[in-house]
């Protein structure tokens, strides 16, 4: 959304003009130093999928980093921390009536997971945020109401939920790219905590991502 790319234009110190590929946005950006590809693929799993797939055979990227807001799901999940996947998995999938996890698409990992370089470059250590590192859903419902139940029922060691990450962890594993998705919490799963909150949540991804670009080197 452009709430959550609107924090890394901010930082940057330069940014090309705005193109769009698959219907992706897609800016090159220069922050700190780093040279960061900036893609707002818009909402949901496909929304993403294919915005990541068009830059990444493009641009072959380092790494791939899903940035922006997500639900809290798990109990010490907090509106202001911020989540960084560790594994991912899809809330919605369901072929386990042919021996697949819930969560897993038949032929793919059970889960995504992340890389684990990119894992420790987005722990900042210093305090200054509250960063927690655990499972991330994604799917294409907005999870509120009922459906919160369901999806801890599932997936009971879910710390977050989204509309994207898992896709783009997806095409991260396709493409044999390195992944992380580093959420800010917006909500505990409610859209007025979502519109009140979401601002802020994609400030605090945008601080853990740029701060893993300087660990990174």
């Amino acid at each position: 959304m452009p709430e959550e790319a609107e924090p890394f234009l901010a930082r940057a110190q330069r940014a090309s003009d705005e193109q769009v590929a698959g219907g992706a946005r897609v800016r090159d950006l220069v922050i700190d130093g780093h040279e960061v590809v900036l893609v707002r693929a818009g909402i949901g799993l496909v929304n993403a999928a294919a915005g990541a797939a068009v830059v990444t055979a493009a641009v072959r990227p380092r790494a791939i980093v899903s940035a922006g807001s997500a639900g809290g799901l798990g109990p010490a999940v907090h509106v202001g921390d911020v989540v960084v996947g560790g594994a991912h998995a899809y809330s919605r999938a369901d072929a386990t009536a042919f021996g697949y996890a819930l969560g897993q698409v038949p032929g793919m990992p059970p889960t995504f997971e992340a890389d684990a370089a990119l894992l420790a470059a987005a722990e900042p250590g210093d305090g200054s945020l509250r960063v927690h590192v655990g499972s991330v859903v994604s799917g294409d419902a907005f999870v509120d109401g009922p459906l919160v139940d369901e999806v801890r029922a599932t997936f009971p060691d879910a710390l977050a939920t989204d509309m994207e990450s898992t896709a783009l962890a997806q095409v991260a594993h396709l493409y044999g790219v390195p992944f992380v998705s580093v959420r800010g919490i917006s909500d505990l799963c409610g859209a007025g905590e979502f519109a009140e909150h979401v601002d802020d949540a994609a400030d605090r991804s945008a601080a853990v991502v740029v701060g893993l670009l300087h660990r990174l080197g």
